[in-house]
């Protein structure tokens, strides 16, 4: 089966050609549908960039991203992506944000209302449909933008660190809810965080990028079994994945400059 998402030799620069900042440096990777795929690493080594890039709201400066095999030169209604910070428009309730993109598409009153309702039963908002952004926790919030950000029913939801700005509790919980919505709806996931513990207790694979500008340093499958439950958090196999993905974090980019060992030989 060809894979859904395709990069190839993915390259982003910005600023003057003749002075440029090189954010992302030669991404090669696939992302095979139904997959969760996680990146970490570094800050500031180009991973939100990418997401951008595979978003179509940036274009790579060389190289190509493939959609189902179709070069990809802009935002598509195949790919829902959302972002840390929320961004709900806070006259509109839960519903009527959620509705939002369908009745941008011209989606009837009747069916946007009834898929509306669907994705706040699936992202358990049960009771809170006619509430405000400001009456809900910062976790309901995040729901409610990812049940928007699934009005379209995407083939590809990529999460940029979405649950950065939440405390430790809250972010397990909706860890727990993200698994369930992808296990009910086979979503192909590619996703963003620093929480190296998230990544692995949610990924089928966790790339880790190097500092700026962003190479991929390490592939790593995670063989851990599905559904993963809050006891796998102390397995010993869940922590030798933990510790491999640090490790390929804390490894050092290649110099581009030769060590004394090189220029001895």
């Amino acid at each position: 089966m060809s894979p859904l998402l395709s990069l190839s030799h993915v390259c982003k620069a910005y600023g003057d050609p003749a002075d440029p900042l090189h954010a992302l440096d030669d991404i090669t990777f696939e992302v095979q549908r139904g997959e969760f795929v996680c990146i970490v690493g570094p800050s500031g080594g180009g991973k939100s960039t990418l997401l951008r890039l595979v978003a179509g709201l940036l274009q790579p400066s060389s190289g190509h991203i493939l959609l189902d095999g179709d070069v990809l030169v802009e935002p598509s209604p195949r790919i829902g992506i959302v972002f840390q910070n929320i961004n709900l428009m806070p006259w509109r309730t839960v519903l009527a944000n959620i509705a939002l993109p369908l009745e941008l598409s011209g989606v009837g009153r009747e069916q946007r209302q009834r898929v509306a309702q669907e994705l706040i039963h699936l992202v358990a908002l049960d009771g809170f449909a006619h509430h405000y952004p400001h009456q809900l926790s910062g976790g309901m919030q995040q729901r409610a933008a990812i049940a928007r950000t699934l009005a379209h029913d995407p083939d590809l939801l990529l999460l940029d660190e979405p649950f950065g700005a939440l405390d430790a509790l809250t972010r397990e919980r909706l860890n727990r809810e993200l698994l369930r919505i992808h296990n009910m709806r086979q979503q192909t996931i590619l996703m963003v965080t620093h929480n190296i513990h998230e990544a692995v207790y949610l990924a089928d694979r966790v790339l880790v990028f190097s500092s700026r500008p962003g190479t991929i340093q390490s592939d790593i499958p995670i063989p851990l079994p599905h559904p993963r439950c809050d006891d796998l958090l102390t397995d010993a196999e869940y922590l030798h994945w933990v510790r491999r993905v640090r490790a390929a974090i804390d490894v050092p980019p290649p110099s581009p400059f030769p060590t004394e060992a090189d220029q001895a030989l």
